[in-house]
């Protein structure tokens, strides 16, 4: 299991989210201020994160978070939305710094004859998605799964995320490895008894002491231990 953004896709978390707010809000701005919309947006998030509804997907609960927040003129403003990441969202691109050695991990590993997942957390909608898998030169790549809003039930990093994974693909936890740069997010698939690496190369968060990672290493590394079987 692969994470993406500071991944596969070595990107600064935070720069990147500025750009797409902004880009959102520039398309709004007729019914909601840049900081409300914001804060709409990360409310929502939160209402998402937090689901335990099994019966509704991450775009369900999202939409409906958020179209209660928003106020008059949500229909509108949840069309912006969408039309932004149909028309804009693949100007973002600059704000990533995409690197050959995801394709070259990926195609390794499959060589290597392992199954591939790409578990991005799934905040974002399939189109911005897929497009960032784009930009990681990884659209050809055989994936087992995507994990989306439309298809995931559940956020990183909750536990039930990595259960549902596991579930849809028909492995045990010990057949698999969690491979991200975030401690906590990708560090939650441990509690689903999964093991996990952290690269190190855009590392959000710092790597416990009580509790490491089966191991920490560069997206390089990464490379080796996958071309030697060592994940």
């Amino acid at each position: 299991m692969f994470d993406l953004d500071g991944t596969l896709l070595p990107l600064d978390l935070e720069t990147f989210l500025h750009g797409c707010f902004s880009g959102m809000a520039r398309r709004v701005g007729r019914w909601l201020a840049p900081d409300e919309l914001v804060n709409l947006i990360w409310a929502a998030v939160k209402d998402t994160v937090e689901n335990d509804d099994s019966h509704r997907t991450n775009d369900e609960v999202f939409r409906e978070a958020f179209m209660a927040r928003a106020g008059a003129g949500k229909d509108e403003v949840w069309a912006e939305m969408e039309a932004f990441y149909e028309e804009e969202f693949a100007q973002l691109r600059h704000l990533t710094r995409p690197t050959d050695l995801a394709q070259e991990i990926c195609r390794t590993a499959l060589e290597q004859g392992y199954e591939l997942v790409v578990a991005t957390n799934p905040i974002f909608p399939e189109k911005a998605i897929h497009e960032r898998l784009r930009w990681a030169g990884l659209e050809a790549i055989p994936f087992r799964l995507v994990t989306t809003m439309e298809n995931s039930h559940y956020c990183k990093p909750r536990v039930h995320y990595y259960r549902e994974i596991l579930t849809k693909i028909g492995r045990c936890p010990e057949e698999c490895t969690m491979i991200g740069n975030d401690v906590v997010e990708d560090g939650a698939a441990a509690e689903a008894g999964i093991a996990v690496g952290l690269v190190t190369d855009c590392l959000v968060g710092s790597v416990p002491v009580d509790r490491p990672p089966a191991w920490t290493g560069t997206l390089m590394d990464v490379l080796e231990w996958v071309k030697h079987r060592e994940i």
